[in-house]
Parts: structure tokens; sequence; C-alpha cells
């Protein structure tokens, strides 16, 4: 199957035309267009996602199955719980939302997913997703502790959509803690479902799973009609996760 090739403002592909398990690279959907504002909030309002590595061309994704983190779901593991609960308690944490967000997405960049040798956050991502965020719709999720950012996650909103792109820890449990947050601000918003992309045990761990492309895509069309949060976390955000019983 030939790969469509995009100039920039061409519109996308059918995520469903993306190629399947018989091909090299399955979910691979396009290359080539522009990373601009537009471009992007049409990709992720359409189940569309960029990820390349440092001289690949652009290339565009629609994963089949597709990892979800449904919050209602969320495994909030006993040790994670007595650490925020522990920590909240001494008065040493503190989540803040885009108080930071160029140092959380360079640290983001250094910071491999496992499995991999670099990064795909490369110089040109980190241009288009500072743009994309100023733009209102990227927000990085920061956890500090004893006033120090000790790791966070930066995600794509549309809407009532959340994309989970990618975290950073510097302090053991910090990374998990903002995702932590995110899961907090998401059931308190009404936010159903947050982006993972791709299966990964530690994310399956935490309760996320995979569902079809067709259902993500039409969640996501749905999703992103719909008005977005004000981005603030509110330590009351907490208490609905933390007093949780499962």
């Amino acid at each position: 199957m030939n790969l469509p090739w995009l100039d920039p403002g061409d519109p996308f592909p059918d995520p469903a035309r993306a190629w399947d398990h018989r091909q090299p690279a399955p979910g691979l959907l396009a290359a080539g267009g522009a990373l601009d504002v537009d471009s992007l909030h049409r990709a992720y309002s359409s189940g569309i996602f960029p990820w390349f590595s440092e001289g690949q061309p652009i290339l565009w994704w629609s994963t089949d199955p597709r990892m979800v983190l449904v919050p209602a779901e969320f495994r909030l593991h006993r040790s994670l719980r007595k650490t925020i609960t522990r920590l909240l308690a001494e008065s040493r944490l503190e989540i803040r939302i885009d108080s930071d967000f160029d140092e959380v997405i360079r640290a983001c960049a250094g910071s491999p997913r496992p499995g991999q040798a670099g990064t795909w956050i490369v110089a040109q991502m980190l241009r288009a997703y500072g743009a994309f965020h100023r733009a209102g719709h990227v927000h990085s999720v920061e956890t500090w502790i004893d006033g120090q950012l000790a790791g966070g996650l930066y995600c794509v909103n549309i809407g009532a959509a959340v994309f989970g792109e990618s975290m950073f820890t510097r302090v053991q449990d910090a990374s998990k803690i903002a995702l932590a947050a995110l899961v907090a601000f998401c059931l308190e918003h009404d936010l159903r479902m947050i982006d993972c992309q791709q299966n990964t045990q530690h994310l399956a761990s935490l309760g996320a799973r995979e569902i079809p492309r067709a259902a993500f895509v039409a969640q996501v069309a749905q999703s992103v009609k719909k008005p977005s949060p004000r981005w603030r976390f509110e330590p009351i955000y907490w208490q609905r996760l933390l007093l949780r019983t499962t």
C-alpha cells in the first residue's frame, strides 16, 4: 500500500486507511504536511497524531486498536495513594498547570519512551507544541514537591477530548502523581477518556485498555464539540480520587 504524501494544508486521509498489521508500520496513515496549529488541531480532532524521529519526514498515525484511560477506571495503587496522602498532609505537594510548560516538554524530550534509544520530541515538535500550547490546546500538569518541579506530563485538549503525550520524572513517583492529578482533573470536569495512543504494560497496570479505532474516533468526534474546561487544578479535586474505595 502506498503511503499518502501531504502538502501543507491538505486534508488528512480517513483514519480507517491507516496501515494495518500486514504492513511494516501498523497505524501509519500519511507523511508530510505541516505541524502548524491548524494542522495539529485537525489531526487530533480526527484521532490522528504525529510521531517521527530526527531525519524523518512528519509521520501521521492512527493506531488500531487505540489505548485509552477512562478516568473512572484508573487504578490508584495503594502505595501511590499513601504517597500522595502523606505529601499533602505534610504540605509538600502542589499540582500546578501550565506554570512551566517549556521546562516540562524539554524534560519529556530528555526522557525517551521505554525501548527507544532516542526521543521523538525533536526540535520541530518542541516548536510546534509550544505554538499549540500558546494557542490554548496543550497543557502541562506539574508535580511540585518541596517547591521544586519533580515531574509532570503534557497533554493536548480540544473540547472535552484529552490526549496524553509524554511524561517525565525527577523524583520517584512524581510522573505517576501528575497522571493521578490529570485523572482527578478529568473526573472533576467530566472528561471521560484520556488517549494514551499505544499499549504499554505500565499504562495497562493503571487501568488503561484498548478500544477499536472506530470507537475511539467516534468518541473524539463527539468530545471535540463540547466546551473545554478551565485548566486550573484545585486541591479539592484530590478528594474524589483519594476517597474512592476501588
